[in-house]
């Protein structure tokens, strides 16, 4: 072998080796789970880290549990009542930070689920990101988490 060809072979793994580190995800996903509220709807939560210099952004989410699968938050209605919305612009996952899809606020919403979701189940989950692309996550049913692991505390809630 030549060193002309040493030298190209040499240049094209280091490319490759570089496209393949810059498609790996700087998002963590930890302590998920999903849970139904009764046989047609549910709902996944989950702490989203991004350890990238730059914010990103979950806009979509997909999974074939459910006939639609969406990015929902709660929201007060002006007279005390909260009201769960599609969160169609997704949500911001600051850089060096930790986004928490918890209960009560930011979530994953299965809604016209097409199996029962029973105790320790797995889900995958396709969650997509503006940068980071599409990073897939097996989670637990965990039918028995309580809301105090999760919460139902309003009162930090700022959107």
């Amino acid at each position: 072998m030549s060193f002309k060809s040493v030298v190209i072979a040499a240049a094209a793994s280091l490319t490759l080796a570089g496209a393949a580190l810059a498609d790996m995800s700087a998002i963590m996903v930890h302590d998920s789970y999903a849970r139904s509220s009764n046989k047609m709807a549910g709902a996944a939560f989950m702490a989203v880290m991004n350890s990238a210099a730059e914010d990103d952004r979950l806009i979509a989410v997909s999974s074939d549990i459910a006939k639609r699968t969406e990015l929902h938050t709660h929201m007060e209605t002006g007279d005390g009542v909260m009201k769960m919305m599609h969160v169609e612009e997704g949500f911001v996952i600051p850089a060096g930070e930790t986004h928490m899809l918890k209960r009560g606020g930011d979530h994953v919403m299965f809604m016209g689920l097409n199996q029962e979701l029973k105790q320790g189940d797995m889900i995958s989950l396709t969650l997509t990101f503006e940068k980071a692309g599409d990073v897939v996550v097996e989670v637990p049913v965990d039918l028995e988490r309580k809301p105090a692991e999760g919460g139902m505390d309003h009162s930090n809630h700022s959107n």
